[in-house]
C-alpha cells in the first residue's frame, strides 16, 4: 500500500547510501528488493532530454528487465563480470527536489571507482531518484543516472551503476 509520506534528508541519504553499498558489494537480492513493481532504471546515452523508448540508452530497464539482468549476474556466467568488478562509490550533494504524487524526487552526485583486470575506470554523474514509501519502507520507483561523459563513447559497463 502506498501512502504519501514526507521523507527527511537523513532518511533519504541513508537509503541512497544503502542502495549504493548493495550495488557495490554485488548484493543483488538486497538491491533488487529495494525496487517497486513499476520501477524504471535509465542510464541515457547522450542527452537525457530524449525519449528513452525511441532512442538508444546505456540502460533502460523496467522492473522485469531489472530482474532478468540480476538473474544473469547471479549465474556467474556473465563473463563481462567474471570475476566481478571491485566497486566503491561516493554519493554527495543529496537534495530533495520535490514531492510528486506520493513520491519524493531526489537528486545526488556520485563518483564510482571500478577496478578490474583491465584496469581502473572512474564513473561520475548525477542521479535522479523517485522514492516511494510502501508499507513503511522506502522503495526505489525510478533511477536515472546521467554520466558526465554521456556524450562520449563509454567503456563497457557490465555492473550496476
Amino acid at each position: 500500500m502506498t501512502a504519501p509520506t514526507t521523507l527527511d534528508i537523513r532518511q533519504v541519504e541513508q537509503f541512497l547510501y544503502r542502495e549504493g553499498r548493495y550495488a557495490d558489494e554485488h548484493d543483488y537480492d538486497a538491491w533488487e528488493a529495494l525496487w517497486t513493481d513499476d520501477a524504471l532504471y535509465w542510464v541515457p546515452a547522450g542527452d537525457d532530454a530524449v525519449d528513452p523508448s525511441t532512442q538508444v540508452s546505456v540502460i533502460f530497464d523496467n522492473r522485469n528487465r531489472i530482474s532478468t539482468r540480476l538473474k544473469q549476474l547471479r549465474t556467474g556466467k556473465r563473463y563481462s563480470q567474471s570475476p566481478p568488478s571491485n566497486l566503491r562509490r561516493v554519493i554527495s550533494n543529496v537534495e530533495i527536489l520535490e514531492e510528486d504524487g506520493g513520491d519524493t524526487v531526489v537528486g545526488a552526485n556520485f563518483v564510482l571507482v571500478e577496478s578490474r583486470i583491465r584496469g581502473t575506470e572512474i564513473w561520475a554523474g548525477r542521479t535522479t531518484y523517485r522514492l516511494r514509501v510502501i508499507d513503511g519502507e522506502i522503495r526505489l520507483a525510478y533511477k536515472k543516472v546521467l554520466l558526465v561523459n554521456s556524450d562520449q563513447p563509454i567503456p563497457t559497463m557490465a555492473f550496476l551503476i
